[in-house]
């Protein structure tokens, strides 16, 4: 086994480290991120509010109608993203287009507890608005995200874990089957 002179592993490093600087100050949204996101992340709210306090068997169909756009639109801009900048960054993929930050969590999760109460007193106005505030949030988490990676791109380049992203995916889906099997 060859050994490696410490200053030229030390060099090599810094070179490393210096091309995934300037990749990261580099990274780039796909034109129309924000608003087609936003507004997926918008009707699967909505959608979801409506369709599990629909007193009708529609309802759970407009639910999962609503998460199912939200998950077109989520692979395509990821995939939009991956050709742009020619990367994948898992921190990307979980923290702003699946929303896993705090803060884009907090705020779909106060959106659509709100707007699941707002529907069930039929006050679409506030569905609708809960829905755009919960987008908003969710929106600015990831534009945080993104300065954040691009000041340091080794603490934030990451997302999570495949098995705690399984773990929040079952967590979610069974949180929909309660609400589903409550309406």
């Amino acid at each position: 086994m060859e050994s490696t002179d410490p200053q030229t592993a030390a060099a090599t490093l810094a070179a490393a480290e210096q091309t995934r600087d300037r990749l990261a100050a580099e990274i780039r949204l796909p034109r129309g991120y924000e608003p087609a996101m936003g507004t997926a992340i918008a009707i699967q709210i909505a959608t979801a509010a409506v369709g599990l306090t629909a007193d009708a068997d529609w309802g759970v169909l407009v639910a999962l109608a609503g998460l199912l756009g939200f998950a077109v639109v989520a692979a395509v801009q990821l995939l939009r993203f991956r050709r742009l900048n020619g990367i994948w960054l898992g921190g990307f993929a979980s923290r702003v287009v699946l929303g896993t930050s705090p803060l884009a969590s907090i705020a779909y999760a106060v959106a659509l507890f709100g707007a699941l109460g707002a529907a069930s007193r039929e006050s679409w106005w506030l569905v609708g608005l809960l829905s755009v505030a919960g987008t908003t949030g969710y929106v600015v988490s990831g534009r945080h995200w993104l300065a954040r990676y691009r000041v340091d791109p080794a603490a934030h380049g990451r997302g999570e874990t495949l098995l705690w992203l399984l773990g929040i995916t079952a967590f979610m889906i069974a949180g929909y089957v309660l609400l589903v099997l409550a309406s």
